[in-house]
């Protein structure tokens, strides 16, 4: 056969599992999986079925944090090459023991279910919130993968996802046949999920269409107040890359640019007015107390001791990961988004949940998932 006419060899085809397939990441991780070509098929895990039907994908519910979950994970697993594990509850913050059920106990069901069924790659994602409080000194408090993540102990948030950190230290230790990646990002935005994270975060109280240029007159500028914001896609496509490269290890993922009380200000075109930290602090706690807010305080306290990535690795040879958007262009596109309203097709980033704001209100604020 003359050689213009010889077959190129095909790409490996790769069947990966998604759980917490319908959230912030998971649906941009679906999309870029979607448009993979060595990826031949999706199977997106989630507790309630969305009327989201991107290609290459098919649903099934599960919920990872109920006791007879490993069982069916197992078989679910059988014939995947990969699982990329986003699964996880930010609320209620005020009932710690369902969020522990969901992502600590849930990991360590999906990790046995993971080795049981012998898949040979395995991504999870950890957070920045794992981290120990940041350094002080000349580095101004940024950390590589080596950094400890004992996480902030006051924070459930934090506190899990360190937990789920000695889960994957020991899984390593009984599995060393699988390639296990664990992707550290820092916040995460993008347009889609702009009305989930308000409600998340902000609570029905927050006019989110009055969130512009120009209507916000002051943005709090509290000592300590200094983090990174990472777009969704880009979180996405470092999942993609470890699945189809067979990394091992922590990845930090982060977009250029730190912000801050200064860079926020000129998002929305306000002025910085500087704030002590206790009245904000004690302000934030007795609206969490009242069910004003669903986010706590004591992420608040995590916030603020939280380190700055390095990239490096990430962005080395290995992974080749690069962020295609900044820090503050992820969170301009969210702002955006919440003006807009915006959202998709899936329960968690719905745009107006049962009953609205009323219903927000109606099911306690923080209180439920």
């Amino acid at each position: 056969m003359p050689k213009s006419q010889r077959e190129e060899p095909r790409p490996p085809q790769i069947r990966v599992v998604v759980t917490g397939a319908s959230g912030n990441i998971g649906t941009s991780v679906v999309n870029a999986l979607a448009a993979a070509p060595g990826i031949s098929s999706v199977l997106g895990l989630a507790r309630r079925s969305p009327d989201w039907h991107p290609p290459k994908t098919r649903w099934h519910r599960v919920d990872v944090g109920q006791e007879d979950a490993e069982r069916e994970l197992t078989g679910i697993f059988r014939d995947a090459d990969a699982v990329i594990h986003l699964a996880w509850l930010i609320q209620p913050s005020h009932d710690s023991r369902v969020t522990w059920r969901t992502n600590v106990l849930g990991t360590d069901r999906v990790l046995r279910a993971v080795a049981a069924a012998e898949v040979p790659v395995f991504a999870c994602a950890s957070s920045v919130a794992a981290y120990s409080p940041r350094p002080d000194g000349a580095r101004g408090g940024w950390v590589d993968e080596s950094w400890p993540t004992h996480g902030w102990p006051t924070a459930a948030y934090s506190r899990e996802k360190a937990y789920v950190e000695r889960l994957l230290d020991v899984f390593e230790q009984r599995c060393p046949g699988i390639h296990v990646t664990r992707m550290r990002p820092s916040f995460v935005f993008k347009r889609g999920s702009a009305m989930e994270q308000r409600r998340l975060f902000a609570g029905p109280l927050l006019p989110h269409r009055l969130v512009r240029p120009g209507l916000v007159p002051v943005v709090p500028d509290v000592p300590g107040l200094r983090f990174q914001a990472v777009h969704a896609d880009d979180v996405a496509d470092a999942f993609v890359r470890a699945v189809t490269r067979k990394t091992r290890g922590p990845f930090n993922l982060a977009g250029e640019q730190p912000l801050n009380a200064q860079s926020l200000a000129r998002l929305l075109g306000a002025r910085t007015v500087r704030v002590p930290l206790l009245p904000v602090r004690s302000a934030l706690s007795l609206a969490w107390r009242l069910r004003l807010v669903p986010a706590s305080p004591y992420l608040f306290d995590a916030l603020l001791r939280l380190p700055l990535l390095s990239t490096d690795r990430a962005r080395g040879e290995e992974l080749g990961w690069t962020p295609s958007l900044t820090g503050p262009e992820a969170i301009a596109e969210m702002l955006a988004g919440m003006r807009e309203g915006s959202g998709l097709d899936t329960p968690p980033l719905t745009p107006r949940v049962p009953g609205g704001r009323f219903g927000e209100i109606a099911t306690g604020v923080g209180g439920q998932p």
